[in-house]
């Protein structure tokens, strides 16, 4: 009991230092050698102290948006492309990964400002789409309904669908309207039987009465979260390639100005379909990355894509390629 009791004391001794070297180093303006002198703890302390506050979501570092929606490349791509809007952050000195999470970061502190009360947000899935919603903010975005865009399939490191709707879902404070069936069945018999089960089909009425959409174009390369999920064999890249194959939206695959490729495997698809992607009020569509640019153009001669969020180099090559 006593030494319960000691624990639960050091843990809440730890909380308020953690708490007060936020404060000092934060709002006071202090650094860590000053910190570390008025507390009389190690400056080793202070810096793993600060870590876990970012950790725990106790600071929240961000930057104005509309920084990056006024650099020149964003304006460059909203005139080019006819777009709403476009963020453009700078490429990171580590490349693709690190200039992705710059970008993700920076639009999960813009996407609340695009979203108003009433709206229905239609979510895909994969990395790109995770990692948003991972570094989403806890607020609340009143009368707003999460919908997950594509069933359920196997996905590494937590990127599948339910858990990216889902993670948004929390963060904002939203209802999350989940679809709960396979992405992909063995036959189109049981997929159009499972369409037909009153609750999956009040699932895909929300799907299709989404009015906003945050999504990725991906690649249709053998390295590609389409092949990793299994819904294009590493056999078929070549011929898939041969038939245009540029990019992939919620699991379908497009060509270069945005038209599906219409394979076997549509038919055995639970998800929104590219003409329930079209014509919506938003259709945020995020990426970075060198081989990103020719599928985010894909996606946006389909009319997928109203705003786009990307980096420095990838906004470069499409304003090059477009």
């Amino acid at each position: 009991m006593t030494g319960g009791s000691g624990k639960s004391l050091r843990a809440r001794s730890q909380d308020e230092a953690i708490i007060e070297v936020t404060w000092c180093y934060y709002q006071d303006g202090m650094n860590q050698n000053e910190i570390a002198e008025r507390l009389g703890i190690s400056r080793a302390t202070v810096v793993n102290y600060l870590s876990e506050a970012r950790k725990r979501d106790y600071v929240r570092i961000s930057l104005d948006s509309d920084i990056f929606r006024n650099q020149d490349l964003a304006r460059r791509l909203v005139d080019r492309f006819g777009l709403q809007d476009a963020i453009v952050v700078p490429s990171a000195p580590g490349g693709s990964d690190q200039s992705l999470d710059r970008v993700t970061r920076v639009v999960a502190d813009w996407l609340p400002s695009l979203l108003a009360p009433g709206d229905r947000l239609g979510v895909a899935w994969g990395e790109t789409v995770y990692r948003v919603a991972e570094a989403a903010p806890r607020i609340t975005v009143d009368d707003l309904t999460v919908v997950q865009l594509v069933g359920s399939r196997p996905a590494a490191l937590g990127f599948a669908a339910e858990t990216c709707s889902a993670t948004l879902a929390r963060r904002y404070g939203a209802h999350c309207v989940n679809l709960h069936v396979p992405l992909l069945l063995s036959e189109r018999d049981l997929a159009d039987r499972l369409k037909q089960e009153p609750v999956i089909r009040m699932q895909l009425e929300a799907v299709a009465d989404c009015n906003k959409t945050l999504f990725a174009c991906g690649t249709c390369t053998e390295d590609s979260h389409v092949v990793h999920t299994g819904l294009l064999d590493p056999s078929e890249v070549d011929a898939c390639a041969e038939q245009g194959a540029t990019g992939v939206i919620c699991g379908r695959l497009i060509d270069r100005d945005g038209n599906g490729l219409n394979r076997d495997i549509e038919d055995r698809m639970i998800a929104v379909t590219l003409d329930q992607m079209r014509g919506k009020d938003m259709g945020l569509l995020v990426g970075a990355g060198e081989n990103r640019a020719k599928p985010m153009l894909a996606a946006i001669r389909g009319g997928y894509a109203t705003h786009v969020a990307t980096c420095s180099e990838t906004a470069a090559e499409m304003l090059k390629i477009g």
